[in-house]
């Protein structure tokens, strides 16, 4: 079935629906993707409740016009933008951002899909309890994004992606019905698992409108560490080391290579960095222990070990809170970093973690083979995700290696694949990987998609183009 514009009759049939506080000028951030590759188009609309979802998705089924669901516009691989077809109503969640309610003695909160993810951090602390989503961009990012990619972060490696974190859903399904999912339960084997269907669809078979999430008990007493390796085996030995000695305690674990902290030298140089000589490799590692347990003592003890065992050779244990952040601060600004310097291609891949050795200096291999690039490796060790990034070499820019980028991509995407990964790690499909997907997708399984994509979406109005070609 075809899809229509969103006109002017169409607009005034919204309206017949929607408070005038619904509709929104079509702002740049609502059509501009955050590294600037796609300029969309849409009409914006934000109800403030779950039924003015509905009503706007209905009458887009009825109509046949495009539903582009937004939540924070942080993606980075263009699903929530629109570069052509048909102008899409842009569905923004902004005004649904409530917590409904918190139930500390079952660690659940259900919270509107619209809510900030900092915010929901906020509401959960103020009960002592931990939500432990967490990513860069925490203060602008919306729950229903994060659900609807099924985002991972810094902290997988201890409590999984946001599937993980999520019991129950509320959503608008693509002919405006609302699925009224949002049970608090951890055991609930009633059919087919609509919940984990929705979540990572990237909006093209609903919209998510609010989320049963787990809690957590806050640690009594957190560590941070900054940690030396010799190279990738050396911290994979160590984070089986640090297992050993805390066991789950082990809350993040982020690798880093040494051009990356130079880019941040560049870029952000009031950024404090720990050691005099930039190292070639250097982890962070995050601890969070119960009561009674001192994880400044448990670090030191495990670099003691590790340097014993020549897995390290220099390293830093914060000794404030105020120093923990400083450490991670390190992590978290090398995107911008990133972005300053301007990437030629960027990948978020995964690779069995055994692997993670051999792939990153193979793919120094293959890149050297293309030309000369800088590379930017760095990222979640503790469950295998690496953001590995291409960069042109000093003294030149990414405009100078515009007819780079695809083949640079494709190798990497290449070796990705050749060693059993994943192309799309953590931030989904979007636009920018259906063309992977195709190629590197089990031909099955894309079959099946198709199919559900067709039962639930027969008029292929949700996010038409994302995930699935249209």
């Amino acid at each position: 079935m075809t899809s229509r514009s969103a006109s002017s009759d169409f607009i005034d049939t919204l309206r017949a629906h929607l408070p005038k506080a619904a509709f929104r000028e079509t702002a740049p951030h609502y059509v501009e993707e955050p590294r600037g590759r796609w300029q969309g188009h849409g009409v914006v609309v934000a109800p403030d409740n779950t039924e003015g979802v509905a009503a706007v998705v209905r009458a887009c089924a009825e109509a046949r016009v495009p539903v582009l669901p937004y939540g924070g516009g942080t993606g980075l691989v263009g699903g929530q933008i629109s570069p052509d077809g048909p102008v899409p109503v842009i569905l923004s969640l902004e005004r649904i951002r409530a917590v409904r309610g918190i139930w500390p003695d079952e660690n659940v909160m259900v919270v509107e899909a619209g809510a900030i993810l900092q915010d929901i951090h906020g509401a959960a602390e103020a009960e002592d309890r931990l939500f432990p989503l967490s990513i860069a961009a925490k203060g602008s990012a919306r729950l229903g994004g994060l659900l609807g990619t099924n985002a991972g972060g810094i902290n997988v490696l201890r409590y999984g992606n946001a599937r993980d974190l999520c019991l129950g859903l509320e959503a608008v399904l693509p002919d405006g019905r609302i699925w009224h999912g949002l049970k608090r339960l951890r055991k609930d084997n009633t059919g087919y698992d609509l919940r984990n269907l929705l979540i990572g669809s990237e909006g093209t078979l609903g919209v998510i409108t609010a989320a049963s999430l787990k809690l957590f008990p806050r640690p009594a007493s957190e560590g941070t560490a900054l940690m030396v390796v010799d190279g990738p085996r050396a911290a994979l030995d160590l984070l089986a080391m640090a297992r050993r000695h805390v066991a789950e305690g082990v809350s993040a674990f982020e690798i880093m290579h040494r051009q990356g902290l130079e880019f941040l030298a560049e870029t952000l140089p009031d950024i404090r960095q720990p050691f005099e000589t930039i190292p070639n490799w250097l982890v962070l590692i995050d601890v969070g222990l119960a009561r009674g347990l001192d994880p400044a003592r448990a670090l030191e003890d495990l670099f003691a070990e590790a340097f014993e065992a020549g897995l390290v050779t220099d390293g830093a244990i914060a000794q404030s809170e105020a120093q923990r952040r400083d450490f991670w601060e390190i992590r978290e600004q090398i995107p911008e970093a990133n972005r300053r310097i301007g990437a030629i291609s960027s990948h978020d891949i995964s690779v069995p973690m055994s692997c993670i050795p051999e792939f990153i200096e193979r793919g120094r291999e293959v890149i050297a083979d293309l030309g000369e690039f800088r590379i930017n490796c760095f990222g979640h060790l503790g469950d295998g995700n690496l953001h590995y990034n291409v960069f042109p070499a000093p003294g030149r820019s990414r405009d100078d290696h515009a007819g780079d980028r695809e083949r640079v991509q494709r190798a990497v995407h290449d070796l990705v694949h050749k060693m059993d990964g994943s192309v799309s790690a953590e931030h989904g499909i979007g636009r920018l990987k259906v063309g992977d997907l195709e190629r590197y997708g089990d031909p099955v399984k894309l079959d099946a998609m198709r199919a559900i994509k067709a039962a639930l979406d027969p008029a292929g109005i949700m996010n038409p183009g994302a995930v699935l070609r249209g």
